[in-house]
């Protein structure tokens, strides 16, 4: 059977040929130019699909039958992540479903996230509802800072992935979810962190960051013991003797950013002439994340705090003198970074301000999260895990440390102190959500499901709820397990640990999102335990949230007495 499409075709001298008149319909003829009658095409069509179908099936039932789902990395039991840019074919068999959830009224879902229900169990309550780890909902901001509220939630080990493959989702301006605060606190420029990897000064600004890593690998280790082990446990020993309580927090706060500055740029801003940098950058990154914050007062009911905080922009103007001094610090403290910028086509202007974001937004805002965090479940565990980590530590210095002092040699020897860092990690990253939009139409896998996805839509990942998936990390996924990742098994389960916006099994790179510093984040976290338990043999600690994440106030400390095994 043959089909034409065709228009003022020469008339054929043949029955039922053309005449030449214009045919603005599809006709179908036999091979002798016979039109055929309509009821007669259906059945051809018919036919044509059964045996289409029945040949397909018959190769399916032995081959076994093969979907491309494009979005997908590889099972969370697989230890291997294709790169994000890779096209997974999985094997599927279920139909492609739409996406359960109506997002509805975005206010009543900010009340409900950030006061009636707190993330958790907002997150539970629709996960109970839909009966599915992917649904659609609104997330805060929402009205009038967010343009459109509605995301698409994956909230298991297996959908979450999808927000690290760029070559479906496109990670432009969506650093903070649903909005994004205005520029002006960023000198009028979009950083790196709101660059999506496709526009080409993201890769001159991540290029720039790696080589300002590599150049000061060397001074990582001393900055750290100088800022930490000798400034912020003297200042423990200090309050702990004359008020009975050290408020870890605060301490932390100012110690990170002078360690920060001098692992950078061998230039601590506290003997620089910038004290008071820390309170400046702390009142500059409130301002920009204070829509995604509740709670930040006890002294404000939830029905001022929300208007005040989550319906308009808080003025950018606020800021400008705390930001004017920071920028003045990183452009003379980074003097050789800035230079070095200009050799890849950066301006000394656009590579300062993304120095400045890097250092304070990232790394500062970072730690002052993620170092309370670890010493929340070190003080938690008590003495048992204390007894493990301080025979580990000094045993490793021991052995492989340098006088007495740690070294990358000693650390390599300290299995529990790797893990507790990554279970820690893996229960409260330092931050929680991950956004992206759909390059395309593509389909999503949950653990039970596929699922349509649509060019533009927004998908948000909230990552605790992923790393804590009982079916990749047991029945105890929820809990802290100081040896999980010791071990054969435990490797297999690094890739499953997302906070750096990837695996941690694979590494930063221009192309990609993750976390620049990566490497480095770990290495500290490292330290700061090997540091603690060289000097102190066992702590205590009154542990309480506070708007950033865990506040910890040390309550006592025994100081070592013998530092090494």
């Amino acid at each position: 059977m043959k089909t034409a499409f065709v228009q003022n075709r020469p008339k054929i001298g043949k029955p039922g040929g053309l005449t030449g008149k214009p045919e603005p319909y599809s006709v179908s003829r036999n091979r002798a130019g016979q039109i055929i009658p309509a009821g007669l095409q259906k059945f051809y069509k018919l036919k044509r699909y059964i045996l289409q179908h029945t040949a397909a099936a018959k190769t399916q039932a032995k081959e076994g039958f093969h979907q491309p789902i494009m979005a997908s990395y590889p099972p969370p039991s697989s230890t291997t992540h294709a790169d994000a840019g890779e096209t997974e074919t999985l094997r599927r068999t279920e139909p492609v479903k739409e996406i359960p959830g109506i997002c509805g009224s975005p206010f009543i879902d900010r009340l409900q996230y950030f006061y009636f229900k707190g993330e958790e169990s907002f997150f539970q309550s629709k996960i109970d509802l839909y009966g599915s780890t992917v649904f659609r909902t609104n997330m805060p901001p929402g009205p009038f800072m967010a343009s459109d509220s509605r995301v698409i939630a994956v909230l298991d080990a297996k959908s979450f992935p999808v927000l690290f493959n760029t070559s479906v989702i496109e990670k432009k301006d969506v650093l903070t979810g649903t909005y994004m605060p205005t520029t002006k606190f960023t000198g009028g420029r979009r950083v790196c962190s709101y660059l999506d990897p496709s526009e080409p000064t993201h890769a001159k600004i991540k290029e720039l960051f790696f080589t300002l890593l590599a150049s000061r690998k060397d001074a990582i280790i001393p900055s750290f013991r100088s800022a930490f082990a000798a400034r912020l446990f003297a200042a423990v020993d200090s309050k702990l003797a004359s008020a009975g309580r050290a408020d870890f927090n605060a301490l932390n706060d100012e110690v990170c950013f002078d360690f920060l500055g001098e692992a950078f740029f061998g230039a601590p801003p506290s003997k620089f002439g910038a004290a008071g940098l820390p309170a400046k950058a702390g009142i500059w990154l409130s301002l920009q994340l204070a829509p995604l914050a509740c709670n930040v007062s006890k002294y404000l009911p939830w029905f001022v705090e929300d208007p005040l905080l989550h319906t308009f922009p808080l003025p950018s103007f606020v800021a400008k003198p705390a930001y004017k001094a920071l920028y003045s610090y990183f452009e003379s403290a980074g003097a050789a970074v800035l230079k070095e910028a200009e050799k890849v086509g950066l301006s000394r202007e656009e590579a300062c301000h993304n120095l400045l974001f890097m250092g304070c937004f990232n790394a500062h805002g970072g730690l002052r999260i993620f170092f309370p965090a670890l010493m929340k479940y070190l003080a938690v565990s008590g003495n048992g895990l204390h007894d493990r980590l301080t025979a580990e530590v000094r045993t490793a210095v021991s052995a492989d440390g340098d006088n007495g002092l740690v070294t990358v040699a000693a650390l390599e020897k300290m299995e529990l102190v790797k893990s507790v860092v990554y279970e820690v990690l893996r229960l409260d990253p330092p931050v929680k959500y991950q956004y992206g939009h759909a390059r395309k139409d593509f389909v999503i896998e949950s653990h039970d499901a596929a699922f349509q996805v649509r060019k533009g839509e927004m998908i948000f990942g909230y990552q605790p709820f992923a790393t804590r998936d009982k079916r990749v990390f047991g029945a105890n996924a929820d809990k802290f397990i100081p040896d999980r990742f010791i071990g054969e098994h435990g490797a297999k389960l690094l890739s499953n640990v997302w906070w750096s916006n990837g695996p941690e099994t694979e590494n930063p790179t221009v192309g990609n999102k993750q976390c620049a510093g990566k490497n480095f984040v770990v290495l500290i976290a490292r330290l700061l335990v090997s540091e603690f338990f060289l000097y102190y043999d066992t702590f205590t600690a009154y542990v309480s949230k506070s708007a950033l994440g865990a506040q910890v106030i040390i309550t006592s400390a025994t100081k070592a007495k013998n530092k090494l095994a």
